[in-house]
């Protein structure tokens, strides 16, 4: 890793490096705000295998913002909660909230390679981004104004390509966090797990299943998630002795599907279509921003798949990065907003790993101490409700950035939007029709107003175009904040930065400076 000068680079596009969901996402979102991309790719073309398979509400509804959320809603399998066993008896049964008039379920099922063909298509219509398949980073070199790469191509050949900013979304074995001589910290758990998708004509319905110590996988822990397309994905715990290579042969891995299929009386004939072995991490780098380099998705940090936050934790990364570097890029902000992104995220990594240790612990219990604990409270639970509760999966949801610099401090209390949450995506009535907020929100920041629309929408006039008003008259979502509140300012992510009891040019141009982080020198 060298340091020097590019000549200025600046006009040139942002280099996203790798063409998985969290660095089309990124190249999308970047895009959306007015930004050239490049995409790089080590690889000839898009996976064909399943890998993360659920999509959270949230990354819908940021996806809305780019146009691509009703693409991926159709395509996958929408799901509201699930079950868990223990042996053969239900223990818990899993019930996330939604409602009638929510535009998305909490998840949907969709195949990773589902999911990046989608986004690939909406990429290669935008003529802001340009992809560069076989395109292997082996070399990177940090400027005073960019970064310098070198690309290896196919057949060997080698090419320099030089950028004002570079945004690392290269997966668990990230060869721009290699080399940058950066590694990932903290936790690997010894439990191993089979991943399994197999193609099976089945009418149950999609719901998340996990059985602990199956009677068709005694000592195992196992899931079950539907998919498009009669794919089945089926998880098992491996043995603390079992050999990962003699596990991963196929006349090891169909008995022990079969003998599941069996016990849940799937008889249909079924064939295997992808496996692989997996291993828990929870694991970060402690900063997302190293110069002109962010990172994100698993380049940044790895979860581990119980509660599903991995996949959805790298979308949030990437639209929260892409508004912030866009400012950046357009004018609007200073660099120093970028270190706002690696506190946020690191924060909501922090979140993502507490909730899936705890899962992890009781999936694959670390000691005998742990197992026997755990396995008490399923059997208790076969009996008693009040237990029941602590077997609760906890699935991923909306982080809120509590603690963000950029957020105005608010002192009204009550009500469940605060500062630093999404902006909940509740139905609009347009001229007859209904729509959603996330469809209706502007690109850049919107001020939200729920009275004084006029008032409102004058002050968005005066600051120009760092903000648009938005007039939204409906009770739900007036009666979601704390009683007095008049109007919120919603950040291009969604979420809130800061809301206000009155409509005060003033009050409302000190947060919107707050928000990007630029001086406040002026209003005090």
């Amino acid at each position: 890793m060298t340091k020097g000068s590019t000549g200025c680079v600046d006009d040139g596009p942002i280099v996203v490096v790798g063409a998985g969901p969290v660095g089309l996402s990124a190249a999308l979102a970047l895009a959306h705000l007015g930004q050239r991309v490049l995409v790089l790719e080590a690889n000839a073309g898009l996976a064909y295998t399943s890998r993360a398979i659920c999509v959270s509400r949230r990354s819908l509804e940021l996806y809305d913002r780019i146009g691509v959320g009703d693409a991926l809603l159709a395509r996958g399998l929408r799901w509201t909660g699930g079950r868990s066993f223990y042996r053969d008896a239900e223990v818990f049964r899993l019930e996330m909230p939604h409602g009638a008039g929510d535009k998305h379920t909490p998840f949907v099922n969709l195949q990773q390679n589902l999911t990046e063909s989608i986004l690939l298509d909406a990429v290669v219509v935008n003529p802001s981004i340009a992809v560069r398949w076989n395109s292997r980073v082996s070399a990177v070199a940090t400027l005073d104004d960019g970064v310098r790469l070198t690309v290896d191509g196919k057949g060997g050949t080698a090419a320099t390509v030089t950028a004002p900013w570079v945004v690392a979304c290269d997966g668990a074995r990230s060869a721009i966090r290699q080399g940058m001589g950066l590694s990932l910290r903290g936790t690997t758990y010894e439990a191993r797990y089979l991943i399994a998708d197999i193609a099976l004509k089945s009418d149950h319905p999609t719901e998340r299943r996990v059985w602990f110590d199956p009677p068709s996988n005694p000592g195992s822990t196992l899931i079950m998630h539907r998919q498009p397309d009669d794919v089945w994905r089926i998880d098992y715990q491996l043995g603390p002795g079992e050999d990962s290579a003699a596990a991963m042969k196929v006349e090891a891995i169909v008995p022990r599907i079969q003998s599941h299929l069996d016990m849940i009386g799937e008889r249909a004939p079924w064939r295997l279509v992808w496996h692989s072995v997996y291993r828990a991490h929870c694991l970060s780098l402690d900063s997302y921003r190293h110069g002109r380099v962010l990172f994100a998705g698993d380049a940044a940090h790895l979860v581990p798949i119980f509660g599903v936050r991995g996949l959805n934790s790298g979308i949030d990364d990437a639209f929260n990065l892409a508004w912030k570097l866009a400012a950046v890029r357009n004018g609007r902000a200073g660099e120093a907003l970028l270190d706002s992104y690696s506190h946020e995220r690191r924060g909501a990594t922090a979140e993502n790993h507490a909730s899936a240790e705890k899962s992890t612990w009781f999936m694959s219990p670390p000691s005998e101490g742990f197992a026997f604990m755990r396995d008490v409270v399923l059997g208790l639970a076969v009996d008693h409700r009040f237990v029941r509760g602590l077997i609760n999966p906890r699935q991923s949801s909306a982080h809120v950035y509590a603690g963000s610099t950029l957020n105005t401090p608010c002192d009204r209390t009550g009500g469940d939007i605060v500062v630093g949450a999404p902006v909940p995506n509740v139905a609009l009535s347009r001229d007859g029709r209904t729509t959603f907020l996330y469809d209706a929100l502007p690109r850049w920041f919107c001020l939200l107003s729920l009275a004084d629309h006029e008032g409102a929408a004058a002050v968005a006039r005066d600051i120009g175009q760092d903000v648009s008003a938005l007039a939204v008259d409906e009770p739900e979502l007036a009666g979601r904040f704390a009683p007095g509140i008049v109007a919120c300012l919603v950040r291009p992510d969604g979420h809130v930065a800061a809301l206000f009891g009155r409509i005060d040019g003033d009050d409302i141009r000190r947060a919107l400076d707050r928000a990007l982080d630029r001086a406040l020198d002026r209003w005090r």
